[in-house]
């Protein structure tokens, strides 16, 4: 192989990486992924932001890894929550752990919660796959259809809402949570 193919190749393979590490995962119009189970009907596509409700954390029920089921707003209400959309099948979701994982374990769980909502069809893989990587951050799935908010395009994708609810910061794609930008964001 010459020198200008194996460059050719280490170039597309750059490209590549980069794609799916900046864009995440796509639903590829199957919204079988980012819905509740049992929902038969496909969500629609989440409304343009028009009034402060929109960017607000909504009324929504998700259930834990023990099998109870919370209203994310009023179980976490007067804390700044971070909620991660994430599946086990996307690779850019497992590369971000990492960091996420580092920014739970350094954060102080008395002002700040962290929802990683999974979208696997199977909860119990987004279990598993916490238990096999030792993280210790809280994991939740949907107990009914997602609200438009968290019907987004791409995963993962990370929501960060200030303590009364008002998005703070949104981000779909692999993004990096030590940065200091981030950390202070939840001060």
């Amino acid at each position: 192989m010459s020198i200008k193919q194996i460059t050719t190749k280490f170039l597309i393979l750059v490209f590549v990486t980069s794609f799916i590490t900046f864009t995440g995962c796509k639903n590829s119009g199957n919204n079988e992924n980012m819905q509740a189970p049992g929902s038969n009907s496909v969500p629609p596509p989440p409304p343009p932001a028009v009034n402060s409700n929109a960017s607000a954390l909504p009324i929504f029920n998700i259930k834990n890894a023990a099998g109870n089921v919370i209203n994310i707003k009023d179980a976490f209400k007067g804390k700044k929550v971070l909620v991660n959309l994430w599946a086990t099948w996307c690779p850019p979701c497992r590369a971000e752990m990492p960091s996420l994982q580092t920014l739970y374990s350094s954060t102080d769980s008395s002002k700040v919660a962290f929802v990683f909502l999974s979208m696997d069809d199977d909860f119990s893989k987004a279990i598993q796959f916490m238990k096999d990587k030792r993280y210790t951050m809280p994991v939740y799935y949907p107990a009914q259809e997602l609200p438009a908010l968290f019907n987004v395009e791409g995963i993962p994708t990370t929501f960060i809402f200030d303590a009364n609810g008002k998005i703070i910061h949104q981000q779909t794609g692999m993004g990096d949570y030590t940065s200091p930008e981030i950390k202070q964001l939840l001060q």
